[in-house]
């Protein structure tokens, strides 16, 4: 049996951390190619040219390695979200952060978006769970900037929130599909201005 071009050579020693990380490196390639099912544990030791025992030693299995690299990038795209918010106190200029962290998201670390938002692996509880929950965070954090700039209700604010976060997930991975046809500013000013025209709408309580 050949050897794959893209596999590292083996016998380096490196610290836990370290080689946990090129672990999640490697199967985030072998992921976002094959998908979950297709993937094969062989192929994503092959790939951080390590031993099957190696991998194991730090994933149990193929599922618990999937969990790990997608609690990093919920966990990204959270706090894109988080620190998008933070970053102005002026709204409008909010919501364009918050619409581009989701651009910023989809086009970093190249397909690993496809991770969160395209897996085979949607249905299974444990990651269904993890993606709801950080979608779910992201609204949260929005509808309460909402709710206490126009004084919505909490569930006007909360159904605001999921919708700018829709918006935002749908158009990002739609203008990513095209391959980029519109700059990436463009197109976040561009929905930016569609979201804010509906939600600048509201009266300010201050």
């Amino acid at each position: 049996m050949t050897a794959s071009p893209d596999a590292k050579p083996r016998g380096t020693r490196l610290p836990r951390m370290a080689r946990r990380r090129q672990l999640l490196n490697a199967a985030q390639e072998v992921f976002v190619e094959n998908g979950y099912h297709a993937a094969a544990m062989d192929e994503i030791a092959e790939r951080a040219g390590v031993s099957k025992p190696v991998l194991y030693q730090h994933f149990p299995g193929k599922l618990e390695l999937y969990i790990a690299l997608l609690d990093l990038h919920v966990e990204d795209m959270t706090t894109r979200c988080r620190e998008a918010l933070a970053s102005t106190t002026d709204n409008k200029q909010r919501v364009q952060a918050a619409i581009g962290a989701f651009f910023d998201f989809v086009s970093s670390q190249g397909e690993a978006f496809r991770l969160v938002f395209e897996s085979d692996l949607r249905n299974v509880a444990p990651v269904r769970q993890r993606v709801e929950r950080s979608l779910r965070e992201c609204a949260e954090m929005i509808s309460q900037v909402i709710q206490e700039d126009t004084g919505c209700s909490s569930d006007e604010a909360h159904l605001l929130g999921v919708g700018l976060v829709g918006m935002a997930e749908v158009s990002a991975r739609y203008w990513l599909s095209q391959h980029g046809t519109i700059p990436k500013d463009t197109a976040t000013q561009l929905m930016a201005r569609l979201a804010w025209r509906g939600i600048g709408g509201f009266p300010r309580t201050t």
